[in-house]
């Protein structure tokens, strides 16, 4: 009885809400009626209404009409918007404290503080180069109609010059684009921090800050300008004239691909640790690394679940996806290692979490729980063969699995997104831009794994010959690593003159 007239009260409430809105909209529209001739049109209720439902659907207000007559249409909608933000503070929490505590605790003590140095130092730095010209040539559109379109945007947002609360419509149209750039800024930052788990403990500070500032204007700018931007030549679903039209929901080419194919070359190039091979390199601290994947899955919903834009149908889609591949991944690791070495080790939990968490990355917004689940259980065994088998085989010291796990994770779950995309999960892979640029007849008709093939195939041509060029030039400018004796004496003293642990502190 006590819930019939709750139920009762509610649907009285929302009666009497939407009177008032009624009422208040008639008299808007009263008073515009009266007011003098010559004056721009006001606003119907239709057309309020209109906006309203673009708004709860995330998608753009219909053109045709002058600001006065749709006025919600040029402003950022409280809820999308309150979304992103809490997007942007997860993936930001990625980085901090999340990469730092799960990098962090796979290091030995005497190089914990190097780990925070470049998380930290990487996120000051690249949040000036977004602000100077990062955002704008990624997600800028002057360049329009020129050769260089479809590689680099623009110059219009250099120094966030106009990049205000007002939404930009090409992106994000009920998201204000200042909030959208702190959004992909925070991409930015931990793109490049994980690159460096390939040659942690012994590539010195001041290589790391010039390698990750020459990076991100040859490889994540133009890389995410393809991708992404409204004039990129990768941009399937948005950009009805891309000449490779792939998917990339929310970073598997841009992020994963990129930093997990740079960080294998980065680490031939700069070499094993002093004495691998003859003494192991435990991680000081497994609670460190547990804790640190654990905020990494929370903030993966951020990166994933926020690449929607806003929060709808898309953004619930992917937040579930999220979920089940990383789930998957994580049970599949631990049962392969226990099959293989007789026990399931906490460190290989946690590395199938960050397996399952990359492989649906592309995908995210494009494919269904059962597709996760499934991309979750491939990644974490492609994964586990690659770090168990193939490394050793190799005589790689990719120290934290940079490779093994993004890039070799990354790699197979952009392939897997042309397999398995499903307009019926996401409509926009049929939208207007998909059907000029041919994704809408690869979605229906089969063939889109070629051209991510393509997609894939550009990302690791610009990742390897970009990383080769930039590691010699810094290699010459500054050096890649520390002396032997300040390796061995460990990097937090030897960059940062502190201690993570200090047993003399009183």
């Amino acid at each position: 009885m006590a819930g019939v007239m709750i139920s009762r009260l509610l649907r009285l409430g929302v009666t009497l809400s939407l009177l008032v809105l009624t009422c208040a909209v008639d008299v808007a529209g009263a008073e515009a009626e009266s007011s003098p001739s010559g004056t721009q049109a006001a606003a119907t209720l239709e057309r309020r209404v209109s906006d309203l439902e673009s708004a709860v659907a995330n998608v753009p207000a219909p053109a045709g009409a002058g600001k006065a007559e749709r006025p919600l249409a040029n402003l950022a909608e409280p809820g999308h918007n309150a979304f992103m933000m809490i997007n942007t503070a997860l993936v930001l929490f990625m980085t901090m404290p999340g990469l730092f505590l799960f990098y962090g605790g796979l290091v030995r003590t005497r190089n914990v503080l190097s780990i925070a140095g470049q998380c930290f130092g990487l996120a000051g730095m690249n949040a000036l180069i977004w602000w100077a010209f990062g955002y704008s040539l990624i997600f800028g559109k002057s360049f329009e109609g020129t050769c260089v379109a479809p590689y680099l945007g623009g110059l219009e947002y250099s120094f966030l010059r106009g990049v205000l609360s007002a939404p930009n419509a090409d992106y994000a149209p009920w998201v204000s684009q200042n909030v959208f750039s702190m959004y992909q800024l925070m991409f930015a930052i931990i793109t490049p921090a994980l690159i460096f788990g390939a040659v942690a403990e012994r590539m010195k500070f001041s290589a790391v800050l010039l390698f990750s500032a020459l990076w991100m204007l040859c490889v994540y700018i133009p890389m995410a300008h393809m991708v992404w931007g409204a004039t990129g030549c990768m941009n399937g679903v948005w950009n009805p004239s891309a000449s490779i039209p792939a998917l990339d929901f929310a970073g598997g080419t841009v992020v994963h691909m990129t930093s997990g194919w740079s960080a294998l070359l980065l680490c031939i190039i700069v070499g094993p640790r002093s004495g691998f091979g003859r003494r192991p390199f435990s991680p000081h601290s497994m609670v460190l690394c547990v804790v640190g994947t654990g905020m990494l899955w929370v903030g993966w919903y951020g990166f994933n679940a926020g690449s929607a834009l806003g929060a709808d149908a898309i953004a619930a889609n992917a937040f579930t996806a999220t979920t089940m591949s990383a789930a998957a991944a994580a049970f599949v690791w631990g049962m392969a290692e226990w099959i293989v070495r007789g026990h399931a080790s906490v460190l290989g939990f946690c590395s199938g979490v960050i397996s399952g968490l990359v492989v649906i990355t592309p995908a995210a917004g494009y494919c269904g729980p059962s597709v996760a689940m499934v991309s979750g259980m491939l990644a974490a065994l492609l994964s586990f063969v690659f770090v168990m088998y193939i490394k050793k085989r190799l005589g790689l010291d990719d120290s934290l699995d940079a490779f093994g796990v993004h890039g070799v994770s990354g790699t197979l779950g952009a392939l897997l997104t042309g397999v398995f995309a499903d307009a019926s999960i996401n409509s926009n892979l049929t939208g207007h831009a998909a059907v000029s640029n041919g994704l809408a007849g690869m979605i229906t008709n089969g063939g889109l794994w070629w051209v991510q093939l393509k997609a894939m195939a550009l990302t690791v041509a610009v990742s390897l010959a970009a990383t080769a060029i930039i590691a010699l030039v810094v290699k010459r400018l500054v050096g890649l690593r520390p002396a032997e004796e300040s390796e061995t004496q460990g990097l937090d003293i030897s960059d940062h003159g502190e201690e993570g642990y200090s047993l003399n502190a009183q």
